[in-house]
Order: C-alpha cells, then sequence, then structure tokens
C-alpha cells in the first residue's frame, strides 16, 4: 500500500465519519443531560429526506439545509415533550421517532416526487460544493506534507469542516461554561441543579435543541453533501453506530472524535477493499461491509458494561413538591 492509496482511504475516512460525528455529538448533549436519545437514527433520516427534498424542489441547497434540520429539531421537540414533559418511557419513544421517520420519509417522497420513496439525483446548487483551501494547490507538489493538505484536508464541503469545529466548541461548551457545568449536572443530580433554582426542564430541552441540530445537520451532508439525493432508508444504521460510539468515547467530545474516526475507517476499508486475498482464503465482501456493525456489536459487549453513563440518564424529573 503506497502513500497515495493510505491518504485517499483516510480522506474516505474523514467523509464517512462525518455524519457520525456530528450524531455522535448530538447524542453526547441529549445524554450528558439526562435524555437518551435512541432516536438518533430517525432524526437523521427525516433531516436528510427534507434537505434532499427541498433543495430538490427550489434548486438551493441552503434552504434545504434549513428544512434538514428544522425536521430534526421537531422530532427532537417530539422527544423531548414525550420524556421530559410527560415523563414517559425515552426508550420507547426514541424507538417510536425511528419507525416513524422511516415510513413517512417514504409515504411524502411517493407522493411528493412519486420516484419511490427517492428524491430527483441532486447537482450544481442543490448540492455543497468541495471547499479548497488556500495554498491547496501550491503546496501539493511539496513531499508528505503536500498530499495531506491538499488531498487530504482540501476539497471537503463546509459540513466537514463544521463537524471537525463542533468538537473543541463543544468540549468548551461543557467543560468550561456555567451552560455545560449545569448541563452535565443535570445528567448526574438533577435534584441538586432544581434546589439551586435552576430549571432541569430548561436544561433539558435546551440539550434537545442542540442535538436536534447536530442530527440535522448529519442528515444535511449525508443527502447534500456525501451523497446527491435521498434513497430509501440512507440512514443505513448511523443513529446506533453512532451511540455505539459515544460509548465507546465515554460521553466525551475528543474521545467521539476518534472513535468515529475509526468507523469511518473500517467503512473506508471495505469500501475500497471488496474483497481480500489472504493467500490460503479470501474474505468476502460481505465480511468487509458488515465490519463497522461488527465493531458496534462488540464495543456494545465489550466497553457498555465499563462505561460509566450519566447517572440520572434515562430517568425522568419529579420536581419535589
Amino acid at each position: 500500500m503506497d502513500f497515495l492509496t493510505i491518504i485517499q482511504i483516510a480522506d474516505s475516512a474523514l467523509r464517512l465519519a462525518t455524519p457520525l460525528l456530528l450524531a455522535c455529538l448530538a447524542g453526547l448533549f441529549s445524554e450528558r443531560a439526562g435524555i437518551f436519545d435512541i432516536g438518533l437514527e430517525g432524526k437523521i433520516l427525516a433531516s436528510a429526506f427534507f434537505s434532499a427534498a427541498v433543495a430538490a424542489a427550489t434548486g438551493s441547497v441552503w434552504l434545504g439545509l434549513l428544512a434538514g434540520v428544522a425536521s430534526s429539531i421537531a422530532f427532537s421537540g417530539v422527544h423531548g415533550l414525550a420524556s421530559i414533559t410527560f415523563q414517559g418511557n425515552q426508550l420507547i419513544s426514541g424507538v417510536a421517532l425511528n419507525f416513524f421517520a422511516s415510513g413517512i420519509t417514504i409515504l411524502i417522497g411517493t407522493a411528493w416526487f412519486g420516484l419511490g420513496g427517492r428524491t430527483p439525483s441532486l447537482s450544481g446548487g442543490q448540492r455543497f460544493s468541495p471547499v479548497e483551501l488556500p495554498f491547496a494547490n501550491a503546496v501539493a507538489d511539496v513531499p508528505i506534507l503536500g498530499p495531506i493538505y491538499s488531498d487530504l484536508l482540501s476539497g471537503h464541503t463546509i459540513l466537514v469542516y463544521v463537524a471537525l469545529l463542533m468538537v473543541p466548541l463543544s468540549w468548551f461548551v461543557l467543560y468550561r461554561t456555567r451552560f455545560g457545568l449545569r448541563l452535565r449536572a443535570v445528567g448526574e443530580n438533577p435534584a441538586a441543579v432544581d434546589t439551586a433554582g435552576v430549571s432541569v426542564i430548561r436544561l433539558r430541552y435546551a440539550a434537545m435543541l442542540i442535538a436536534g441540530t447536530l442530527c440535522g445537520l448529519a442528515g444535511v451532508y449525508l443527502a447534500t453533501g456525501l451523497a446527491a439525493g435521498f434513497v430509501k432508508e440512507m440512514s443505513a444504521g448511523r443513529g446506533y453506530i453512532a451511540l455505539a460510539a459515544l460509548i465507546f468515547a465515554r460521553w466525551r467530545p475528543w474521545h467521539a472524535l476518534y472513535a468515529t474516526l475509526l468507523f469511518g475507517l473500517l467503512e473506508a476499508i471495505a469500501n475500497r477493499y471488496q474483497n481480500i486475498d489472504l493467500g490460503t482464503f479470501v474474505i468476502p465482501v460481505q465480511f468487509m461491509q458488515a465490519l463497522p456493525y461488527i465493531l458496534t456489536v462488540i464495543i456494545l459487549a465489550g466497553f457498555g458494561g465499563t462505561a460509566v453513563a450519566p447517572k440520572a440518564g434515562g430517568q425522568p424529573y419529579v420536581k419535589e413538591r
């Protein structure tokens, strides 16, 4: 494997890890506030559909972005209403949203475009274009560093750079601001936060708003950045993989980056090497395609018991009278 091949695989891994990273950070904020968000998958799917549909209908990817993020926030609002206001079971609410998103995207897509649930292919201003970083062409011929900068770091859509920027920003918000301190406290001991005169309900809804926005960006990127339109079930379990990455990352932003890059790398390798000949036997393409999901099971089995989730996670808060 030469250096150029490594750069190409790393470039693909970064692109494939972007929706996982955004969804993982979305789950990070919601679960740090004590809300388990199994509905990440549904929010990604809904956002991907509405962003692609609006972009196809209007010719503007930015209007598609607004529609995708708005749909994800709406799903977060429903999840918040069920689990925070009505104190329902958070896991059931999230799973219900996933089923609802799976059905409603096909139903509206078929009625809107008549293409069996998918949208027309996007082109031009209907999808995000690659962004060339400054001096990318000038340093392309520099050994080692040139290809890393011009081929690996440059040439992505703006949402890839937004996702990478969200990692230090999320760390700063959670660990260096009063809001972040209170948000983490709500996930550990909401009664203490309430005693201090801070609204637990308001903080948890704020976390759901942030989670909806980040998950919306994940779906938008999936349909208008990574792909060129929406197809049936295109989220392909990414919401569940993001939850596994979140557990692997132990609910920390920087660790979430490393975990999602690992999943992206496995998917990139699977896409590039359909069959791997080891001499005595050949690893089939089906196994390569299943690698990210196999890693998900391994992480949940190996790290699920040792990772310590927020203590108040999954528990509705009932204010004492």
